[in-house]
This record gives C-alpha cells, sequence and structure tokens, in this order.
C-alpha cells in the first residue's frame, strides 16, 4: 500500500514537471530482433515426424535415442533420415583427426569471452555464419555450441568458451549468434543446461540455486532461438541436470518453452529411466567409452541398451520413447536436414572471408585495461620494442572441446614485426640491460584453461615477480594477458604502464592486436566480466572444499563415485558487478570497462515520457559526441535500476547497449527502447515476471560504474 501511495504522489509530481518541449521531440523505437524461423514450421515438421515414426518399428525407434559412434546419430534410408554429426565447438570447427572425411583445416576465432568483449551483435552474427560454413563445407548436421554458462567464478576453466557474467549482453550476443548459425542450415546447440559454472569436478558438483536466480542470471540466454540444448554435467538442486525432469520439462520446456532437441552432454546421465521421462530426447554418445573407467561403463547409464528392458517391464512406455523420437525428428525435419544434403561443398570457398571476420573480431575484442600514456606506439618514432614472456611466440589457446587449432597461425612477434621491422625483438630471456636500452617492453603472459578442472586466479609468482622486475627497470612497460577469464593482477597493476587484455585470440587476432599497439586500429572492447581485486572478494570464493585443491588432467573429472559437493549459489542475483555493488567491494576493473585513444561525451538524455503504465515501452534518446582526435568505436551501455522494491534487488542492471562508430569530432544521437521486462524481477510467489509500480532510474554508462547521464522514470498501474 505504501509503495502504491507513493506512486501516486510521483505520477503528480512528473506530470505537473513535463517539460512540455520534451513531448515535442521525435523518438525511433528500436528495431524488433527477429529470432530464427525454421525453413519448415513446427507444426507441419511434428507431423511430418509422426507419419515417420508410425512406420518404425521399437527397435527402429531406441536406436534414434542414443548416439553412435561418438559423435553420430542413426541414419535410416528407407525413412530418408540422414545421419548427423555432431561436431564442437562455439569458437570454429574442432576437427576430430581420427574420424574419417574431416575437414582439412578450419578458422580458428577468437574465444566467446572474446566475443563478447566486442559487444557487437551484428559481429556475433557474422561470426557464427562463418563457422556455420565451415560446418556445411565438413558435413556438420549439429554444432555442439553456443556455449553459454554465466562468469560466476574466475577459475572455471571453461570461461573462456562463454559470454561473460551478464545475463542481458550473453543473451543479445548469443541469439545473434543463433541466427548466423542457423541461416547455414546448421543447428546450433546452446549448452550447458544448466548453472554448470565450474569444471572442478563437475560430475559430482550439486549447483544449489533458487528459482529466481535461476530465471534472472542463468536461464535468459537459453531463451535464444536455436534448434538444440544441451543439459550439463552437474547435478542442479540435487539431481543430475540430463535426467531431471525439474530440469528440463520444467525450467526448458515448461518456463522457457523449447520444443526442440535436448541431447545429454558426453557420458553424462547415469539412470535411464530417469533420463526417459525427465524431457531428454538424446543420450550422447549413446554407448561407453573404451578408455574409461569400468563404473562408467554400466549399460543402465545407456537408453539404446536399457529402454528395450524397461518397456518390457513397464517402468516407461512407448509413449515416452515416441515423444523422445518425435522431437528429434521434428528438429531434423524443421531445418530442412531431409530435403536437402548436409553437405555443401560450396562454402569452401568463403574460407578467406571467415579468416577476415576471424581478424576483426580480434581487433574488436581486445580489451585496453591500462594506458599511461604508453600507447600507442608509432612505428614512424624513434623506438626500440623488446617484446618477450611466455606467449610472444606462440598462439594461447583453451583446451577441451572447445579447442580448434586453425592455420597459418599469427603470432604475437609475427604480428608486431610485420608493422614495426627491425624496431622490435623477441627476446625470451632478457638481460637487465636487454630491458633498460629498449625504449618499450611488452611481456606477454596469460593462462591455459581447459575443459575438465579449473585453474588458479593468480599468476605463479615467478610470472609476478618477472613482471614486477622489467617495470622496476623500465617505465615503459606494457603487459598483455592471454586468458579465457580475469587474472589477479593486483600484484604489478600499479607498476605497468600499459595493460592489455587479448584473451586467446584464435590464429590471427594478434595481427589486430598490433594494429592496437601501434595505434592503426583504436581499441573498443569493454570487459564483459569483473576481474576482482582477489578471488576472495568473489561470490564464487569458497566453492572447493575445506582441504581440497585444485587439479589438472581429466583423472578427477571421471571419478563420478566420489561423495557430491553442494555449491551453494548464496549470492542469487547478486552476480558479478550486482555482486561487488551491493557489497561495496571495488574491483580491479570493472565489467563494461575499457579504454580509447579518443574521448566521448554525453548529453541530452531525454525520455519519451516522464511516466509509463505497466506493460508500456519507454523511447529514449542520448546524444553522443567524439571529441578527441580520432576516429572510434564507443559502447554505450544502459543501466535500470529500481529505486525501491519489495524484494532486494541489484543496484543496476544492465538491460541495453549499442556500439556506435564516429568520426573525430562528430556527433550522433542515439535511440533506445526498454520494454516492461527489462523494469521486472522474477517473482517467485506468482512464478512469473513482475514489474512494480514505483520510481525507476535509467543510467547511461561507459562502464558498470561510471555512469554519465541519469533520468527518471515512473512507472503505474494503469490510469
Amino acid at each position: 500500500m505504501m509503495k502504491n501511495l507513493v506512486s501516486i504522489l510521483l505520477l503528480c509530481f512528473f506530470i505537473n514537471s513535463c517539460n512540455q518541449q520534451v513531448e515535442k521531440q521525435e523518438f525511433k523505437s528500436e528495431a524488433i530482433f527477429q529470432p530464427f524461423q525454421p525453413p519448415i514450421a513446427y507444426k507441419d515438421a511434428k507431423n511430418q515426424a509422426l507419419k515417420i515414426i508410425d512406420q518404425m518399428t521399437i527397435d527402429e525407434k531406441i536406436s534414434l535415442i542414443g548416439g553412435h559412434n561418438v559423435f553420430f546419430t542413426k541414419g535410416f534410408e528407407k525413412f530418408n533420415v540422414p545421419a548427423m554429426y555432431l561436431s564442437d565447438a562455439t569458437q570454429g570447427v574442432n576437427i576430430r583427426s581420427h574420424l574419417d572425411d574431416q575437414l582439412e583445416k578450419s578458422v580458428a576465432f577468437p574465444s566467446p569471452i572474446a566475443l563478447a568483449s566486442t559487444w557487437n551483435k551484428e559481429l556475433a552474427s557474422n561470426y557464427a555464419k562463418s563457422i556455420g560454413e565451415e560446418c556445411r563445407a565438413g558435413e556438420i548436421a549439429v554444432l555442439l555450441g553456443p556455449g553459454m554458462n554465466i562468469y560466476r567464478i574466475s577459475q572455471n576453466g571453461r570461461n573462456f568458451e562463454y559470454f561473460g557474467e551478464d545475463p542481458f549482453l550473453a543473451a543479445r550476443m548469443i541469439e545473434n549468434y543463433v541466427v548466423g548459425m542457423q541461416s547455414t542450415g546448421t543447428i546450433a546447440t546452446l549448452k550447458h543446461f544448466i548453472a554448470n559454472n565450474t569444471d572442478y569436478k563437475r560430475r559430482t558438483s550439486n549447483s544449489v540455486v533458487d528459482n529466481r536466480t535461476l530465471h534472472e542470471i542463468y536461464l535468459p540466454a537459453f531463451e535464444a532461438g536455436a534448434m538444440a540444448v544441451m543439459t550439463s554435467y552437474n547435478l542442479v538442486n540435487g539431481e543430475y541436470a540430463g535426467q531431471s525432469k525439474d530440469v528440463i520439462t520444467g525450467l526448458l520446456r515448461e518456463d522457457l518453452g523449447f520444443k526442440w532437441l535436448v541431447m545429454s552432454d558426453w557420458w553424462s546421465i547415469y539412470d535411464a529411466e530417469k533420463v526417459i521421462k525427465s524431457g531428454l530426447d538424446l543420450d550422447m554418445p549413446g554407448e561407453p567409452r573404451a578408455e574409461y573407467p569400468d563404473y562408467m561403463k554400466k549399460d543402465e547409464f545407456f537408453l539404446r541398451f536399457t529402454a528395450k528392458t524397461l518397456l518390457e517391464k513397464g517402468k516407461v512406455k512407448e509413449e515416452d520413447i515416441n515423444r523422445m523420437v518425435t522431437n528429434i525428428l521434428t528438429t531434423e525435419i524443421a531445418m530442412g536436414l531431409l530435403e536437402r544434403p548436409i553437405k555443401d561443398a560450396s562454402y569452401f570457398k568463403n574460407f578467406d572471408q571467415h579468416v577476415e571476420v576471424a581478424l576483426q573480431t580480434g581487433r574488436e575484442s581486445i580489451v585496453l585495461l591500462k594506458n599511461n600514456n604508453v600507447l600507442p606506439i608509432h612505428k614512424n618514432d624513434e623506438i626500440s620494442i623488446l617484446l618477450t614472456g611466455e606467449y610472444a611466440d606462440k598462439i594461447p589457446h583453451g583446451s577441451g572441446a572447445a579447442e580448434v587449432v586453425g592455420y597459418d597461425h599469427v603470432t604475437m612477434f609475427t604480428a608486431l614485426k610485420e608493422i614495426y621491422g627491425d624496431k622490435v625483438s623477441y627476446i625470451k630471456n632478457p638481460t637487465d640491460n636487454d630491458i633498460k636500452t629498449h625504449s618499450h617492453i611488452i611481456y606477454s603472459t596469460g593462462t591455459f584453461d581447459s575443459e575438465g578442472w579449473d585453474k588458479s586466479f593468480n599468476f605463479p609468482e615467478k610470472i609476478n615477480s618477472e613482471i614486477k622486475h622489467i617495470a622496476s627497470l623500465n617505465k615503459n612497460t606494457i603487459v598483455s594477458v592471454s586468458s579465457g577469464s580475469g587474472t589477479n593482477m593486483s600484484e604489478w597493476n600499479n607498476d605497468i604502464a600499459g595493460l592489455i587484455y587479448s584473451w586467446y585470440p584464435g590464429q590471427i587476432g594478434f595481427k589486430g592486436f598490433a594494429e592496437i599497439v601501434a595505434g592503426i586500429t583504436n581499441p573498443s572492447a569493454k570487459l564483459p566480466i569483473t576481474i576482482e581485486k582477489k578471488f576472495e572478494d568473489s561470490p564464487g570464493y569458497g566453492y572447493i572444499p575445506e582441504g581440497k585443491e585444485l587439479y589438472t588432467g581429466w583423472d578427477e573429472d571421471h571419478r563420478i563415485i566420489d561423495p557430491i559437493t553442494d555449491i551453494k549459489y548464496d549470492e542469487g542475483v547478486f552476480m558479478g558487478y550486482r555482486w561487488y555493488e551491493n557489497k561495496a567491494i571495488e574491483p580491479l576493473y570493472a565489467f563494461g570497462y575499457g579504454l580509447s585513444y579518443t574521448t566521448f561525451e554525453y548529453n541530452n538524455l531525454v525520455l519519451e515520457k516522464n511516466y509509463i503504465n505497466i506493460g508500456d515501452s519507454i523511447n529514449f534518446k542520448i546524444d553522443l559526441e567524439n571529441t578527441g582526435a580520432v576516429d572510434g568505436k564507443e559502447i554505450v551501455q544502459i543501466y535500470v535500476r529500481d529505486v525501491e522494491s519489495s524484494v532486494k534487488r541489484p543496484i543496476k542492471e544492465l538491460k541495453d547497449f549499442k556500439k556506435v562508430q564516429l568520426t573525430a569530432g562528430k556527433k550522433q544521437t542515439l535511440y533506445f527502447t526498454l520494454k516492461n521486462r527489462d523494469f521486472a524481477f522474477w517473482d517467485a510467489v506468482t512464478e512469473d515476471w513482475k514489474v512494480e509500480p514505483g520510481s525507476f532510474e535509467i543510467l547511461v554508462g561507459t562502464a558498470s560504474n561510471n555512469i554519465k547521464a541519469t533520468a527518471k522514470l515512473l512507472i503505474t498501474l494503469e490510469q
């Protein structure tokens, strides 16, 4: 009642204070994103699938619900149903050299977290379209990506495969990725569903997370319009995700309305009866792996070996099997796989274009975090650059299913050499005299991240000591970090003159790095994560059981006989920058932060109205001006704050963004639209999105901690 009374009083104030000039201004609604629509509509595809199923024996049906030969599904020539090849991963095609008829080469794109750093939705679509074309060239029906698990723990070994900490940023980038991928006829697979935010003993990790947190933080990116979803290795609230009816039927199919193919991750289900009843359709790979321990080879783990017996015992029904087969066939039919060849060799001619997309991703993904007037280094100046460090002369990359080898690799040294010639030299172990006598030092370091285990947030002490020592001898020391997530740079961050986050750049991304160092390209990337000062500051700290330590290698990952460990998501919706702001913890570098070689000014934030009814949208605009001397791109970030709420909400939440190219001295008016859900929270009582009447703030900034303009909006009950 109090909030409603306040709303009425505020409404009177807002109406009386409305500026009549504002009402006369023109506003443009943002273009509405068009999600992917398959070439054959769901209803028609399902009807066709049911006709095929009517002709199938029970054995034929069962053979479809489990994979074959590790990366394939069963095909039936008599039904014109093709065998599908399912291939990893998000950042390109992982060529399985032990399989026949593989691509001779595939482009290694910058890692997905690097793509997220571009904040460029159109580029996300082009990136995925390029990979989809390579899939078609390689007769790959299904790409096992994009990966989209939210960045909760900076030590997670798979962060490099994902799109950062913010659900809105991830959702917008991924929905464009999906459109690009599936426009080629290749099925995209959203993974891993859900709350798989660490790879530390992931098979015995139980994510304990409430419904509001799932809907506000971990589910939005899974609304991306893909034709397939893969479940995760971990348990969710006490049950393995791949065999949980609450997870698959409840969250995915009912709450999100997903109606297409749902598959398991490889060797991640352990109870065939539960799986068949859960809403899952496809058990991958459907058969044991020879090198796995015996306790992972039980027949009851695999649907093709167990479903017939379960049917005979009455534990499952044929209609359960029919549902699974229907979803598999409906997805294949809707994508046109029964009407055209999966392989299209004409796409081989586009590989050079794909390399250009990879290069542009590199240019737009490299984040300049610190610059004490040391960058750019102009090639025509009297300079001598010393390059050293672990990744100076090799390509850093993540490992596991997401690894893509690529070809025609451009190392950091090669890229710098192309621009600077003899003015740059690489010395693996420089002497103090080498360090002192060069005008600039670039120290290239990073981490080796991998599926199957987590890595330390901290650099080895040897790396920290080397950086501090070099910085003490040369004031123009620049550090480049190649990693899949945030790292602990607190020990030397204040000592260096420049800091560049170059992620895993793929086969050609270091060319973009060199262009940025030389000032040929203006840096435009922004962090899709918060980098904390120390791991203890983060919301995920304490997830490793007391007395246990990080490990490397696959042995621990395969130990499903170990006790289950609860990972409690006690931070709730306060993830990422929401956590640091709520706890008043200053990070080392904030979400959305990134420097440029030019400057931008924000002016004239104007709302179309000062108040709207619940359910309405609001249009607004702001002027952006490039006030520097260099052409550049700026990422304009729109946040929303609920001033007073019946539930605890974050101080601000990202709800829109736009990447804008502006020449030096030019100004542009930008238009935005916020919709009802942008002001909503997930109500645990009604189990739906809810907007409460009251005062809201629309915040426009360059980073989560750098707001440039603010406007107030009143949302009221319909008058």
